[in-house]
């Protein structure tokens, strides 16, 4: 059966790029650069606590309590503080280093490169719904040389709300000139990817990397090497 008819978004971080590879290498390089190695005794340490307090700002973010600027810097800010190292200059460093060397790295998550090759001879139309910066998601996209696949890259700032609000979900179909019932959405965040696709109409299948059997969603993946058959059945 051919899908020509049929559109496939995805989210792009731990989705298809792998963000948390790619994070860790930047900041290795300038944890280096920086010379942290004399104030942290390791990157383990720097990386656990940034870790963390990336996690709690970037949930600020997704809720519009924190500005992108914010985010940016204060997330370096907090997990310095934590080794009493207040150095403005060291906080923009890593702020600004960051965000040009992060999304430079390649590496994709496990059979991405091989199930979007699949989807497009299969006949799907592939598009992607970010929540991601707008100024690196492109970046990332080329870097990994999977930029030239997808017809729509739509970031939430383009629409001014973050998934899961429905409206960056019909702005996206509005682009893509598709409707609902005609779309699947594919992510890692169940709040986010799945329960905003499936408020705006679309089917939506949940990309978790590890198992966790006390989810009951129907329609959940622990590999995307699963996606070409799910999405067959689930498109018909």
């Amino acid at each position: 059966m051919a899908y020509s008819g049929k559109h496939i978004f995805f989210d792009l971080d731990r989705t298809l790029w792998d963000f948390d590879k790619n994070s860790e290498r930047a900041l290795r390089i300038l944890f280096e650069e920086c010379g942290l190695g004399q104030h942290i005794t390791t990157f383990e340490t720097f990386h656990k606590v940034y870790h963390n307090k990336n996690k709690a700002l970037w949930h600020a973010y997704s809720n519009g309590k924190i500005s992108k600027e914010s985010l940016r810097y204060e997330r370096f800010r907090a997990t310095l503080k934590k080794f009493q190292l207040t150095d403005e200059s060291l906080i923009k460093r890593f702020g600004d280093g960051y965000v040009d060397l992060s999304p430079k790295q390649t590496a994709l998550v496990p059979f991405a490169a091989e199930v979007i090759s699949d989807l497009k001879e299969m006949g799907f139309r592939l598009h992607i719904i970010t929540n991601g910066f707008l100024e690196v998601q492109h970046i990332k996209l080329k870097h990994a040389a999977i930029h030239h696949h997808f017809d729509v890259i739509l970031c939430s700032e383009e629409v001014g709300v973050n998934k899961p609000n429905p409206q960056i979900f019909k702005h996206a179909l509005r682009l893509a000139n598709t409707t609902a019932q005609a779309s699947l959405m594919i992510g890692d965040d169940y709040r986010a990817d799945v329960a905003g696709a499936l408020k705006a109409g679309m089917q939506a299948i949940w990309y978790q990397e590890k198992k966790n059997e006390k989810s009951k969603y129907d329609y959940k993946i622990n590999c995307l090497s699963e996606i070409p058959q799910l999405a067959a059945k689930l498109m018909r």
